[in-house]
């Protein structure tokens, strides 16, 4: 299945605008009580700035030319009350809207995290970390600045302009329509330049997506970069995603700013047609200069906000870009779906087989052919053959971290899709050939997804660890289960991380337990004792190890030899030797 975002961005039919909309506004549907007081607040507010103008005319042609000052201060003092009342309903309007963009923002980097976590390995192998990374925190935030800033003003700018070109047409509908034809000529041309500005956006985005995950990766790799001192590579590399996030971010600022100087042109062609129109009506005795006062503050009103809508726009246009680009995330499913099924689990059968699988990482290329074995309860099972043969995609199936294009794995008898991921979890445990660590203790690293011992004190979690012949691996560790680990285990070496799995796995208890090259890092003393571990685990314990050294093998029950698509049962440990040679020196 394809997962590569960029792909799917590229191929994806773009959706409208309004129904991007119609799905973002779904994340603050909770928000309609907050929603609604803003906009009671903002309708407040455009309509006492709206009434001003035609006060101020009226006040213009009733006492002004008349000398009434009496009436000008009280018509004043009105319009003070109305101006404070109109800041102050600004003011909650924008501490409403401000709440509601973080909780949404909240929520929305909440919905695409658990999304990450129930998608499969084949889409993290897909896509650059940094790339989401991006995704997560850069576009989610322009979602936020556009809903806390821009949301209100935008639909305070609508009703602005839509209650000053009532006014325009009340007033004198002749003049009212000359006025707004710019208007339409602003429409016209936001509607055909938006997808190209959204595009140029888009584009931006992917691109600073991009810099981050070439940053990320190279960050990650320095140790090796030092290593060959290659840093000129990390320089092009850097330079190369730098140029490309720059010219892009050239093109997008270029699109954002367009609509300014359209909009201030035809704003200016708008007074001056209200001024040509306004006085040519005085002179012929069908307008008065208060009324003209009034039309020129309406147009005003009209046009300004569509300057504040150019900038608005781009901002809601970023905001959608990114939305698009987060939403690729929140619809994608996952290839691994839990099927229905009404088969009882077998406990005394085999544990797992394979029933003629095929697997491919991509449709043009198969790299496990119609395979079929059986491992037994209590039995131990070592996979070998040459580098790249398929030994950790088999295990890999084993676990479910992918699905056989064809045939079928079953679990205790039962198909391995029709289990929760709890389930399976608990039942399988895998002991990875480069471990990951978190951020934390030793304590934390094993107990991670262990319900079980959660809620231990660290003395009845030690007593749990030397029950199970795992104290002499804790006590490696200077702290014991105090030990900081820090950035992703760079604290430790290898070798110490592959202990923490290795103990993490183990007091999981599963049932079947998978080591890819987990001895790979570690002395031959310290492997000892974790074969001395592996021998006192229960005895329906099975175990199906993945390694090169041969001294690891010896002791298996069974031996499969794994290469060119095939996985063969090898026999004696001396057959599988020969196999090894035999399949290393063809390779």
């Amino acid at each position: 299945m394809n997962y590569n975002l960029n792909d799917i961005g590229t191929a994806q039919q773009k959706t409208s605008t309004l129904n991007a909309l119609k799905r973002l506004l779904q994340l603050i549907k909770e928000e309609r009580r907050n929603l609604f007081l803003a906009l009671v607040a903002i309708l407040t507010n455009s309509g006492l700035n709206l009434l001003g103008p035609f006060i101020i005319g009226y006040v213009i042609d009733t006492y002004i030319v008349h000398k009434d000052y009496a009436g000008v201060l009280m018509w004043a003092g009105i319009l003070l009350a109305m101006y404070i009342v109109a800041a102050v309903a600004s003011y909650l309007q924008s501490r409403g809207m401000g709440g509601v963009g973080q909780r949404m923002l909240f929520k929305l980097r909440n919905s695409i995290f658990t999304k990450l976590q129930q998608l499969p390995v084949d889409f993290f192998n897909q896509n650059k970390a940094g790339d989401l990374i991006s995704r997560v925190n850069n576009d989610s935030d322009k979602i936020n600045q556009f809903f806390s800033q821009s949301l209100m003003q935008f639909i305070g700018t609508i009703v602005t302009m839509t209650g000053a070109g009532i006014f325009l047409l009340a007033i004198n509908f002749e003049l009212g329509v000359a006025t707004l034809i710019p208007g339409l000529l602003i429409f016209l041309f936001t509607k055909f330049a938006s997808p190209w500005i959204k595009k140029r956006n888009a584009l931006s985005m992917q691109r600073t997506g991009g810099l981050s995950a070439e940053i990320q990766e190279s960050l990650h790799n320095f140790k090796v970069i030092i290593a060959f001192n290659r840093r000129d590579y990390f320089r092009n590399r850097f330079n190369e995603a730098n140029q490309q996030n720059y010219t892009s971010a050239i093109a997008a600022g270029i699109a954002n700013n367009v609509f300014i100087p359209v909009y201030g042109f035809f704003a200016g062609l708008a007074q001056l047609i209200v001024l040509t129109f306004g006085i040519y009506l005085i002179a012929t005795g069908h307008f008065s200069i208060g009324l003209l006062v009034s039309y020129l503050a309406y147009a005003t009103n009209f046009y300004n906000p569509l300057r504040q809508l150019a900038a608005l726009w781009t901002g809601f246009q970023v905001a959608m870009a990114g939305w698009d680009r987060i939403s690729y995330i929140l619809n994608l499913e996952t290839n691994l779906p839990v099927i229905a099924s009404n088969t009882k689990e077998n406990m005394n059968g085999a544990i797992m087989e394979f029933r003629d699988v095929s697997f491919g990482y991509n449709k043009d290329k198969e790299i496990l052919h119609h395979i079929n074995f059986t491992l037994e309860r209590g039995r131990t099972y070592a996979l070998v053959g040459p580098t790249g043969g398929g030994k950790t995609t088999t295990a890999s199936l084993i676990a479910r971290l992918y699905d056989p294009v064809k045939g079928m794995v079953l679990l205790n008898g039962k198909d391995i899709r029709s289990y929760q991921p709890d389930e399976r979890s608990d039942r399988i445990g895998f002991i990875l050939q480069e471990p990951f660590l978190f951020t934390g203790t030793v304590r934390e690293n094993i107990l991670y997804s262990n319900e079980a011992y959660k809620n231990f004190s660290n003395e009845q979690l030690e007593a749990t660890i030397q029950s199970a012949g795992l104290q002499s691996l804790l006590n490696i560790f200077e702290k014991g289960l105090d030990t900081e680990i820090t950035s992703g285990g760079e604290s430790i070496s290898l070798g110490q991380k592959q202990l923490i799995a290795f103990m993490r796995a183990v007091l999981r208890n599963p049932a079947l337990l998978i080591l890819d090259e987990a001895t790979a890092n570690i002395d031959t003393i310290t492997e000892q004792i974790l074969q001395d571990i592996l021998n006192k685990l229960p005895e329906s314990t099975t175990r199906v190890i993945i390694a090169h050294r041969l001294n690891t093998i010896q002791n298996a029950d069974e031996i499969f030899f794994v290469n060119a698509g095939e996985v063969i049962r090898a026999g004696s440990f001396d057959h599988a030797v020969n196999m090894l040679l035999h399949g290393e020196r063809e390779s």
